[in-house]
């Protein structure tokens, strides 16, 4: 028998990620950094500390500051969890 390993479900990823920072890819090409506060059944993702960012060098550079948001789940492209913010 071979060992694999067994890959967590993306909503029990994304549901260990509330109070945590993450990175949020959206249709749009626009990226946002924030705390993910809720998750729901259809990926609605509501942000505090949101910030619109460009990652047009190693860093990621602001854009805007938004503060709390929601992002439909229809347009998320990719979530990254546990990015650490900046304070």
């Amino acid at each position: 028998m071979s060992s694999q390993a067994r890959s967590e479900s993306p909503m029990r990823v994304l549901k260990s990620g509330i109070a945590k920072g993450v990175v949020v890819k959206v249709k749009s090409g626009s990226t946002y950094i924030g705390r993910l506060v809720m998750v729901d059944s259809t990926m609605n993702l509501i942000l505090s500390e949101c910030k619109e960012v460009s990652w047009s060098g190693g860093d990621p550079e602001p854009v805007a500051d938004y503060g709390t948001v929601l992002i439909r789940g229809s347009q998320v492209v990719y979530v990254a969890v546990n990015y650490e913010l900046e304070s």
